[in-house]
């Protein structure tokens, strides 16, 4: 998690970096359907780094492992030009069975499903940067989901007790991290673009590119996990989370994600992913 790669101190506050440093790593246990237990923190930092940030860096860390019950237990620190912060995140499995949600258990005809809302991440991130400027009710919610991300822990547990084998955390976009799916599976995937669970206040406030925030933006840290219809449905009655059905995989076109609309002609998406160090220049 790298400064000026990663995130921005010119927009995030010190207590931000920390808890999103942790919970981007504990995002990926999430996508697992794992039990997060430990946590390693491991700090470069520059020279000029006061003792009074790194107190309030690791106080967004406590803050959100306390809430989802992770023991921050050791790490290291050392000196670079920028601060680098780097943390590993050991978890178990749910029972004795050992089953973890994979990339790769993808079958023809399962249904691709989201967890939650999308674009509010990459939203924020662009209201951050001092663009556009909208009310202040929205401001303060979409700047919440890009600095706040509250990993789908729970979610991703219940995905793999409902039978749920294949799922994938929403990191660099829906396209781009079903992608890897795709590839791992060695499937394709459709997606239906008006299916999309564009977060309400994206669509209200970037109605021109709510769609493109909502599929390529990244960083909405939900849940994308593919299974048989009944079983997905079945989930939305277990969970107070919105689960909606977005497209489905495919035995053809092996590797790719195809954009359909309505009426089921092609669609085309100007960006396929998040680009970090693009992100936080420009």
């Amino acid at each position: 998690f790298i400064q000026d790669v990663h995130f921005s101190l010119a927009v995030t506050p010190w207590e931000e970096v920390g808890w999103k440093a942790l919970a981007i790593n504990l995002s990926d246990i999430a996508a697992m359907g794992g039990v997060p237990r430990y946590a390693v923190v491991s700090l470069a930092l520059p020279e000029t780094t006061e003792v009074e940030d790194i107190t309030i860096l690791y106080r967004g860390m406590i803050e959100l492992a306390e809430q989802t019950g992770v023991a921050i237990v050791g790490g290291d620190t050392s000196s670079a030009a920028q601060l680098m912060i780097n943390i590993t995140v050991l978890g178990s499995t749910q029972d004795e069975k050992e089953n973890i949600l994979t990339r790769s258990g993808a079958r023809a005809g399962d249904k691709i499903a989201v967890t939650g809302y999308l674009g509010a991440a990459s939203a924020g991130w662009e209201i951050l940067r001092g663009k556009p400027r909208i009310k202040a009710k929205a401001t303060a919610t979409l700047k919440e989901a890009f600095l706040h991300p509250f990993p789908r822990i729970a979610e991703g547990q219940l995905l793999l007790k409902q039978g749920i084998r294949t799922a994938i955390d929403i990191s660099d976009g829906l396209c781009s991290d079903l992608g890897h799916i795709c590839r791992a599976s060695r499937l394709g995937a459709r997606i239906e673009v008006d299916r999309i669970p564009v977060h309400p206040e994206v669509r209200a406030n970037f109605s021109n590119r709510a769609l493109e925030l909502a599929l390529s933006g990244g960083e909405d840290y939900e849940l994308l996990f593919t299974g048989r219809a009944e079983v997905v449905n079945r989930i939305r009655g277990l969970t107070p989370c919105p689960i909606t059905i977005v497209g489905e995989m495919t035995a053809d076109k092996r590797g790719q994600v195809t954009l359909v609309d309505s009426r089921g002609s092609p669609f085309e998406l100007s960006k396929g992913g998040w680009e970090h160090f693009r992100k936080t220049q420009n």
